[in-house]
């Protein structure tokens, strides 16, 4: 089969950064589907990989965890779907990625595609809109809050592809006041179209600005990207006993400043219950089902924001240069 890889870790414009290869189909394990790849979409976690992970020797690595396409034969014990069925995932970071023909998924990580949106349109959610629940969910359990203290969430980096869904969810699922945070007029345009109550800029003083909009404190920070440059402020806006979560890698993060209001910290890897197979994986099948019905009931919606034609070389390395470039908003969707 057809798939785009690499060997070594490179920068992007490297011709070698990522190549057009050959591989054998897939072998299936007992609960693995295996996928007939119609759209994928890219991640930071793929400029992560690519630039970092050295395959072992003489094997190349294929990236990509957002998928949709089209089940074309089931493992041994496999139940959940049958041959045709269309269906949308993240994938698992240990096994090979979603740029290629086909790929081999645990069903239990895998739902139903929404049945109102093209395979595009659908390959732009996955992985964020599994991240983006468990952190309201799973990690913040924000739905435990006291609804009658009309609580606040502020979002670092709201109108990149995580905040894009998380904003919409936070908005139609729950009672909080949902702040967003962007500097460019074009992204706090789509911040506010995706739901947000309100848009603060990161660059400035965060108090003020909340204090503007008559908000004192806020009940949870969910930070998204450089988390780390913004500590004191995230300390400052956080009432007592307030909720951190953090989906990026801070090169340091002093937790000490935390302890005098008895903040918590809630750390979000969408891939650890894959990465350890643990008895809750079945989870984000039953939130993928959960997040396509929110999606064909007109709840939520896609957060495509460009389409690029191809799954080869040249069309990735388009997508990563413009993922690297940090002035994104939305999803980069790849279609064959």
């Amino acid at each position: 089969m057809k798939a785009v890889g690499f060997y070594q870790p490179l920068p992007i414009d490297h011709p070698q950064a990522l190549v057009d290869i050959e591989l054998p189909e897939p072998a299936l394990g007992d609960h693995d589907l295996l996928v007939e790849i119609k759209a994928i979409s890219v991640n930071p976690v793929d400029m992560k990989v690519r630039s970092s992970a050295t395959p072992a020797d003489g094997q190349a690595r294929v990236l990509g965890w957002d998928a949709s396409g089209i089940v074309r034969a089931l493992g041994a014990k496999a139940s959940r779907f049958k041959v045709g069925d269309r269906v949308w995932y993240a994938g698992d970071l240990t096994r090979q990625g979603s740029n290629a023909e086909l790929q081999a998924v645990d069903e239990r990580i895998v739902g139903p595609m929404p049945t109102s949106l093209d395979f595009a349109e659908a390959a732009s959610l996955p992985l964020t809109a599994i991240t983006a629940w468990e952190l309201l969910f799973e990690r913040l359990k924000v739905q435990n809050l006291d609804p009658s203290a009309r609580s606040a969430l502020l979002v670092i980096g709201a109108a990149g592809g995580v905040g894009s869904i998380l904003i919409q969810l936070a908005r139609q699922l729950t009672g909080l006041t949902v702040i967003g945070t962007a500097s460019r007029p074009q992204t706090r345009e789509w911040v506010l179209a995706r739901g947000a109550h309100h848009v603060i800029d990161h660059s400035q003083p965060w108090a003020a600005q909340l204090a503007e909009q008559g908000i004192d404190q806020v009940a949870c920070v969910i930070g998204l990207n450089h988390t780390d440059s913004y500590i004191d402020q995230i300390v400052e806006v956080l009432q007592p006993e307030g909720q951190l979560a953090l989906i990026d890698d801070p090169k340091s993060f002093d937790i000490v400043p935390f302890k005098r209001k008895s903040l918590s910290v809630h750390w979000e890897l969408m891939f650890t219950r894959s990465l350890f197979k643990t008895e809750q994986q079945i989870a984000q099948h039953r939130l993928l089902r959960r997040v396509a019905e929110l999606v064909d009931a007109g709840v939520v919606t896609h957060t495509l924001t460009e389409r690029l034609q191809g799954i080869d070389a040249a069309t990735l390395k388009q997508a990563h240069r413009l993922i690297e470039s940090g002035a994104t908003r939305g999803k980069i969707v790849l279609e064959r």
